[in-house]
């Protein structure tokens, strides 16, 4: 990040870090050079995250956020799922509580797509319709900007998303 600023000034940067199996200190390193966002998925929904991510936990993933979050609070932090591993709606709802409770700023929800034989099978594939209604649940539960399709990725429109919660964030602030 120190290489792109020195070069790129005007440069936004934002990292996707690993939960760092937990080691504060490693996270404080990132946090130090202050990127634009921090971006940690938590991939899943709580159940579903032994299956989905065999090293990761989810309670370490909302700790990481947490303490991103109390290092530096100006900086955005983002997360993200993805849909059609065999979640249930109101688990879905309740990871967006839970991402919101640490003080998560953006989401990003997108559609599970089966890579190869040998991964997960996709158990559902959500409709646009459902999809929008998530983007509208997050948006009430607090995040300065939710990205939510069928096609979405973590990085996905990731500038817009920046500008977005920017925005957000001033109409909060102004009310």
């Amino acid at each position: 990040m120190k290489a792109i600023r020195r070069r790129l000034p005007l440069c936004s940067v934002e990292v996707l870090i690993p939960d760092f199996m937990g080691d504060a200190d490693s996270l404080k390193i990132v946090m130090d050079v202050k990127p634009d966002i921090l971006n940690h998925n938590i991939e899943t929904v709580e159940r579903m995250s032994d299956r989905v991510r065999a090293k990761a936990k989810y309670s370490r993933s909302l700790e990481l956020l947490k303490n991103a979050k109390s290092m530096q609070p100006d900086i955005p932090t983002k997360s993200s799922i993805m849909l059609g591993v065999g979640e249930q709606w109101h688990e879905i709802l309740e990871a967006m509580d839970d991402l919101r409770s640490v003080g998560c700023d953006i989401m990003t929800i997108g559609q599970y797509l089966q890579p190869s034989p040998k991964h997960l099978n996709v158990d559902k594939y959500y409709t646009p319709e459902e999809f929008a209604i998530l983007k509208e649940e997050g948006m009430k539960r607090g995040f300065s900007h939710v990205e939510s399709g069928p096609l979405v990725r973590s990085s996905y429109h990731a500038h817009e998303q920046v500008k977005s919660a920017e925005r957000n964030k001033e109409e909060t602030v102004q009310l």
